[in-house]
């Protein structure tokens, strides 16, 4: 649905609802601490001055009050007629509600005080201009900092300076010591000041004898989230909560074990054995399909007439690969949170029955994330995304004690090799960008998230989505120089093998990338930023949550290495920041 049916539909189901004359507990609002922090982190991305939606610009005064392509979206003094309003006051689960359910609605809050400062004639001071700013999620931003540093003093029981944290009603009360949450002042809200305090200030939150002061990463978080509205979902209560810890063994003793399993159940000797074939995961019925990829020698890397090229794309290496299979789409959740939980939950989930198996219980497995991790954007059919590196690795190993087979994440050159399925162009199909959308998902048509996997054309080799969805890891550390290296000569199966946590490679462009970040060559490289709203001390080592683009794809070579390479294939050493 086009922006402008999405403003008259909402515009149709809210008339008659609210008055024009709206009174409310806010008091008179303040445009520049109230509504230009709400519109700044929750609409501008759509809505800035380049590639607006619906044509409907909000960054300038002039501009909001021209509205989009379907007309003015602001009426002073009338609410129920100002589609900027009336479209964030839908149903959670209205297709027309924005912002998008895939990017987290406005709290009833936040609507409202749009809602108001409308109603009160839309006062937008001359001067102030808009500029986007990130915007705070609670569930996965703010929740997990006050779960492991405040709440373990601040909840029923245990409400320390008469102050609990672990609900919205009495959060939001006045504690012993002043108001707790004053909502777009954080000047004003003990739970911001008191983490800002010395450390030896006895009002300090969490207490010096506690790990405060917190992180100054952390404190901003709080800062933002008041500031933008101290939203809080309805019905979310919130329980204290330690920092990650790793789980399982993954000592060499347990790979020589899975290596002889793998061997023993190895029936293709020679390529020519090599077909195409489905992997059911034992103990369930969930499955997924494999492709073969024949060896050869291909032309790695981009021209430099390329368009879109970056400098890291180059120069073009000649390089050699073996033969493998490779998953024919990305992993999805379904085969994925198999891995993440527990033994008789994961099996029961999947219809099965639950079998002990001490080499597959040896492998380290997730700790339960503290959010939702598809955030939204659906479970059944959809690829799994935001696991770290290691997380990444630790399925494969995982995936390969449960099957017999030797899986682990494809070589930054296997990826590109399959990829280009033979072809020179910048994309499987061609270098005509504009056939991109038969291929792909990406920003252009993906409804702002991931989509199933599987329903865009294939590339010539039977692969789907390897241009766009998400993105995808691959096994290399990420250095810009990897081709210089290579030049002038032929490479057999390069690998660069991991020596820091950052950064790692990968490769396909995602739902959210334009076409140049989808091209076969284009190559993309990990950061801390990732995962940089995560409260954890140390950092969790099992999720990229702000990574929402990430995924994978599996290779099995047909040749399977010694215990002691798949020992560093699936544990790199290097997965704590």
């Amino acid at each position: 649905m086009k922006l402008s049916q999405r403003f008259k539909s909402s515009v149709f189901a809210l008339t008659g609802l609210f008055a024009s004359g709206v009174v409310s507990s806010y008091g008179a609002v303040d445009f520049v601490r109230q509504v230009k922090p709400v519109l700044e982190s929750a609409c501008l991305s759509c809505h800035g001055a380049e590639k607006p939606k619906g044509e409907f610009q909000l960054h300038t005064k002039a501009a909001a009050f021209k509205g989009g392509e379907n007309g003015v979206a602001i009426v002073a003094k009338d609410p129920a007629k100002s589609p900027l309003y009336t479209t964030t006051a839908l149903p959670k689960d209205h297709d027309d509600i924005m912002p998008p359910s895939s990017k987290e609605p406005l709290a009833k809050e936040q609507s409202e005080i749009l809602k108001q400062w409308i109603a009160e004639g839309a006062v937008w001071p001359d001067g102030v201009e808009l500029k986007q700013t990130q915007r705070i999620s609670f569930v996965k931003d703010v929740q997990p900092v006050l779960e492991f540093n405040c709440v373990a003093c601040h909840r029923e029981g245990h409400d320390k300076g008469g102050l609990r944290l672990d609900a919205k009603q009495f959060a939001m009360k006045t504690g012993d010591n002043g108001p707790s949450i004053v909502p777009f002042f954080a000047e004003k809200s003990k739970t911001f000041t008191s983490t800002t305090l010395s450390k030896d200030d006895e009002a300090l939150m969490p207490p010096s004898n506690k790990g405060g002061p917190m992180p100054k990463d952390k404190q901003d978080i709080l800062k933002e989230w008041i500031n933008q509205g101290a939203a809080w979902p309805e019905g979310i209560t919130l329980t204290p909560k330690k920092a990650d810890q790793a789980t399982g063994g993954d000592n060499l003793a347990l790979v020589v074990e899975m290596h002889k399993r793998i061997v023993a159940n190895l029936k293709e000797k020679t390529a020519a054995d090599m077909k195409q074939y489905n992997q059911v995961i034992p103990g369930g019925t969930v499955n997924f399909d494999m492709m073969p990829i024949p060896a050869g020698t291909f032309l790695m890397g981009t021209p430099e007439t390329e368009k879109g090229r970056k400098a890291d794309e180059g120069p073009q290496v000649q390089v050699k690969i073996e033969p493998f299979w490779m998953g024919k789409t990305e992993v999805t959740w379904n085969e994925y949170e198999l891995f993440m939980y527990p033994e008789d939950q994961r099996l029961a989930a999947a219809g099965g029955t639950v079998t002990k198996d001490t080499v597959v219980d040896g492998v380290s497995r997730p700790t339960k994330p503290y959010v939702e991790m598809s955030f939204g954007m659906g479970k059944d059919g959809f690829p799994a995304i935001s696991m770290t590196h290691h997380a990444a690795n630790k399925y494969c190993q995982w995936l390969s004690a449960k099957t017999g087979h030797f899986y682990r994440l494809p070589t930054e050159a296997e990826w590109e090799y399959a990829c280009r399925a033979g072809t020179t162009t910048a994309y499987s199909f061609g270098d005509d960008a504009s056939k991109i959308g038969e291929y792909a998902w990406l920003e252009a048509n993906s409804d702002w998230k991931y989509q199933k996997v599987g329903k865009k054309k294939a590339n010539p080799w039977g692969l789907h989505d390897m241009h766009g969805n998400v993105i995808e890891w691959c096994l290399d550390q990420y250095s810009a120089d990897t081709y210089k290296q290579g030049a002038g000569k032929t490479v057999d199966n390069p690998w660069v093998r991991s020596s820091t946590p950052y950064p790692h490679v990968a490769r396909g462009g995602s739902w959210d990338d334009t076409p140049d970040k989808l091209r076969s060559g284009a190559r993309r490289a990990s950061g801390p930023g990732w995962k940089i709203q995560d409260p954890q001390l140390p950092k969790s080592i099992w999720y990229h949550t702000d990574a929402q683009f990430l995924g994978i794809r599996v290779v099995r070579p047909l040749k399977v290495p010694s215990p002691e390479e798949l020992n560093k294939i699936w544990n790199n050493g290097v997965e704590k920041d």
